[in-house]
């Protein structure tokens, strides 16, 4: 199928280095390993964003992201039992989840991205939301996040490795609402690498991204 995301990857190519996502999150891919650009209540198992932006009161200020009814990011074993590994996942999925409805909103400037995002991250994630914008594009679907893989390194860096599933997310044109369900050839497993530090408030912001399309060890 016609995954959300895996179309803009020709579309873009030439536009920036291999952008993320949230979502989308996650972004495009890039089976080089070039820089690419696109969560608190959960249980270890399946979860439908389970970012810290879901709390209305947030002591750092974390928006509130509702994506809409045809849209849905899952986080699977989201929780390790350690508190900072589970902040630094609730702010991975909360980055997700905002630059998904930065693209479904079709703004640039959207409020969640230059929350969850810094330096070369934030250049990525607004570039992959305008590549959707050019490609007049947006996505439905599903989404699933799933076997990360955080590692702390101090008190404010860190590290997250995580898969995500396109299978059952697709590109819609944003003026007619038009699904595209063609058949497609790549691969619906995207292997995203990223590097995330603590500012002020304590909120983990991305400030890179990388990530693989059709990686082995996400398959399956």
């Amino acid at each position: 199928m016609t995954r959300r995301l895996r179309l803009l990857t020709t579309l873009t190519a030439g536009t920036a280095t291999a952008l993320l996502l949230a979502g989308c999150g996650g972004g495009g891919d890039n089976s080089k390993s070039n820089d690419k650009i696109a969560g608190a209540d959960t249980d270890a198992s399946s979860s439908a964003s389970p970012s810290a932006s879901a709390s209305t009161a947030d002591a750092a200020g974390r928006p509130k992201i509702t994506l809409p009814s045809d849209v849905t990011d899952t986080y699977e074993d989201w929780k390790t039992g350690d508190a900072t590994k589970d902040a630094v996942l609730a702010d991975t999925a909360g980055r997700i989840d905002a630059i998904n409805d930065a693209i479904l909103r079709g703004d640039t400037g959207a409020p969640g991205l230059s929350f969850y995002y810094k330096d070369k991250g934030l250049t990525q994630a607004v570039a992959w939301v305008k590549a959707y914008l050019d490609s007049n594009l947006s996505f439905t679907g599903t989404t699933r996040y799933y076997a990360p893989k955080v590692t702390l390194s101090g008190g404010s860096t860190a590290s997250v490795v995580y898969c995500s599933d396109e299978s059952k997310g697709f590109n819609k044109n944003r003026k007619t609402g038009k699904v595209d369900k063609s058949p497609s050839d790549q691969s619906p497993y995207v292997l995203y690498n990223t590097r995330l530090e603590k500012n002020e408030k304590g909120v983990w912001q991305t400030s890179n991204l990388i990530s693989k399309r059709g990686d082995k060890s996400c398959a399956g």
